[in-house]
């Protein structure tokens, strides 16, 4: 193989975060996750193209090479061989992206995504920047009927023990993952869930007597609520915990989030941060990676080649991070400058998304003959407790009557 600094350093940067790996299976990771930042693209096709003019090596050659990154040890040649096993992955994985973390606050959404009729992929992800890096998946047939719980609780017991004292993490779902064994499987890991629940449930606040439905508690726009109490009165579905109502302006409903956390601890527009993980999915397709375009069908391959997905979205978000927490670029502006669009006082907008700006860095480096940019995450600050049309947050704690 021609000697390409650049290439050997990232090389040598997936074999440092990954010493379990061999040498074949993490040269595999670090040519699929460089291949698809310069073709844009995690087509195999378009990986196998853009690599193999550049390391003079034919293009089936090549081809095969990357293919072995996500194939079975059967369909490999040799004795050797052997799976890539991404669920062994993830420890590191989750210790790469946090390595450097600024802080001690984590947010993580969990969500599924789809690609047509062919995948359903469950996702646990990072939310950084208005954007999120998967940091375990599982990929399901979609037109397989599948259980899903079993599927989520294996997921989050990979993360059981792995961050260390000191961190607030919360994990942002949305209304149809809601359930009462999603809330204590959460809360066993020592993390917080923050889950959005309907507006048909009732509660009941602490030292209250009667029931409540949640529409009372939070009854138009512009009003906020939030104390314990226990949510839900049917006998199995009663869960004690802390909710958050708030029903922001321009809103169709409120949100309702459950939460372990005592209710001066939180806030209801943290839950703003679960949107993040959808720019996440996009980026793995139409606004990125073109994943749309895969003729794979084998939901294990498509496990083994989301880890080199995973890699590439978290190399230009760190990238990209780290270039707008500096502030010394044109990532966003003050005001919109689009005629007749919406003015919201003390709102910044991105111009350039910190996706897209971190591929151009990288891509910057390659041309320059630079040393590859490799950064750590530099997460914002996470919102905190605001005014809303001038009513401010009404917290209920004990007592308070009913």
């Amino acid at each position: 193989m021609p000697r390409h600094p650049e290439l050997y350093q990232w090389i040598d940067t997936i074999a440092m975060h990954f010493p379990s790996l061999s040498k074949p299976q993490a040269l595999g990771l670090a040519l699929w996750s460089f291949g698809m930042v310069v073709a844009r693209s995690c087509s195999l096709t378009a990986v196998a193209d853009v690599l193999s003019p550049l390391l003079g090596k034919k293009y089936n050659t090549l081809r095969e090479r990357l293919r072995d990154t996500y194939r079975e040890a059967g369909a490999k040649s040799g004795r050797r061989r052997a799976d890539l096993c991404v669920t062994e992955c993830w420890a590191p994985w989750l210790a790469w992206v946090l390595d450097g973390w600024a802080g001690r606050q984590l947010a993580i959404a969990m969500d599924a995504t789809s690609l047509g009729d062919r995948f359903t992929v469950l996702a646990i992800s990072v939310v950084y920047r208005g954007c999120a890096v998967p940091i375990a998946w599982k990929v399901l047939k979609a037109t397989e009927k599948h259980a899903w719980k079993p599927e989520w609780l294996a997921l989050l017991g990979r993360f059981r023990g792995l961050l260390p004292e000191g961190w607030t993490v919360i994990v942002l779902a949305d209304r149809g993952l809601y359930a009462k064994w999603l809330f204590g499987a959460i809360v066993e890991l020592k993390w917080h869930p923050f889950l959005r629940v309907n507006v048909q449930g009732s509660f009941r606040p602490e030292g209250w007597c009667r029931w409540h439905p949640f529409c009372r508690l939070v009854p138009a726009e512009g009003r906020r609520w939030q104390g314990r109490g226990t949510a839900f009165s049917g006998k199995k579905t009663q869960l004690p915990c802390t909710l958050l109502g708030c029903w922001g302006e321009g809103h169709n409903d409120p949100w309702l989030v459950l939460t372990d956390l005592a209710p001066e601890c939180a806030d209801a527009c943290w839950y703003g941060l679960r949107a993040w993980i959808e720019q996440g999915f996009k980026h793995s397709k139409r606004g990125g990676w073109q994943w749309q375009h895969t003729r794979m069908d084998d939901p294990a391959r498509a496990e083994r080649l989301w880890m080199a997905i995973a890699i590439a979205t978290w190399w230009l978000l760190s990238v990209g991070g780290e270039a707008e927490a500096g502030a010394d670029t044109p990532l966003d502006i003050k005001e919109p400058s689009v005629p007749g669009a919406a003015r919201r006082q003390g709102k910044r907008w991105r111009m350039v998304g910190i996706f897209q700006h971190g591929w151009s860095l990288i891509v910057a480096a390659l041309l320059n003959h630079q040393l590859l940019p490799v950064k750590p995450g530099r997460p914002e600050a996470w919102p905190g407790l605001t005014e809303i049309n001038g009513v401010t947050l009404a917290v209920y704690a004990e007592g308070g009557g009913g």
